[in-house]
């Protein structure tokens, strides 16, 4: 897990029901970069952050935190 950098995305998928494979589909990265980062195992771009805060309409502050 990412000492730094925490993340909601496993929060917002389940909120709006969908698989890690449908939110990668829906922003243009493959399933496993969603599963890297949901996990901690990789910090994303700012502009794969942004398109994941866009994807869910919430601000990215929401979706990222620092620990």
């Amino acid at each position: 897990m990412n000492e730094e950098l925490d993340n909601h995305i496993h929060k917002l998928r389940l909120q709006h029901k969908l698989s890690q494979q449908e939110l990668a589909d829906a922003i243009g990265v493959s399933r496993k970069t969603i599963s890297t980062v949901e996990t901690g195992r990789f910090t994303p771009s700012v502009v794969i952050a942004l398109k994941i805060a866009a994807h869910f309409e919430v601000p990215v502050e929401q979706v990222f935190a620092l620990k």
